[in-house]
């Protein structure tokens, strides 16, 4: 057996960008519209970005297939609207080809004058995961005709 002590301040030391997966490089990703402007690579990538944003208005979804399966065990969400008042919904599935089970289902209320940013962290215990789907709907109070929100996400990290 091979063992290393290791000091917890060596621990405490290492990098988070360390730890999360290399989103671009492991999976194909398909959404439902994409901004020219605010790309999904934006939001799937190790440094911090523009992010992704949809083209339209309306319920939008981030599907990531895994070329091989995946076991995770920290799923980190980063949302951020400034300039608009409104109540998002996202949910996050995850699961092998087709069948998905939810994972988290969380609602949010943006203003520009309070709370500009959404941040989870969640721990999982995910394992022989293929797809992994994540549905935000930008407005829940769903007022199409005046609606002019528009789905984003800053960040979506999977360690």
């Amino acid at each position: 057996m091979r063992k290393s002590i290791v000091s917890q301040n060596a621990a405490a030391k290492a990098p988070l960008d360390d730890l999360w997966r290399d989103l671009e490089r492991i999976a194909r990703v398909e959404i439902t519209s994409e901004d020219e402007a605010f790309p999904i690579e934006h939001a799937l990538g190790k440094t911090v970005t523009t992010g992704w944003r949809a083209a339209s208005t309306g319920p939008q979804v981030i599907r990531l297939h895994f070329d091989e399966p995946q076991a995770f065990r920290r799923i980190q969400l980063h949302f951020v609207d400034r300039a608009a008042e409104r109540t998002q919904e996202f949910a996050l599935f995850a699961g092998e080809g087709t069948e998905l089970q939810e994972i988290v289902r969380q609602q949010w209320n943006f203003s520009p004058h309070g709370t500009t940013e959404e941040f989870e962290d969640y721990t999982v215990d995910l394992n022989g995961i293929t797809t992994l789907e994540l549905r935000i709907d930008p407005d829940r109070s769903h007022e199409s005709a005046k609606s002019q929100n528009y789905a984003s996400l800053q960040s979506l990290k999977l360690a």
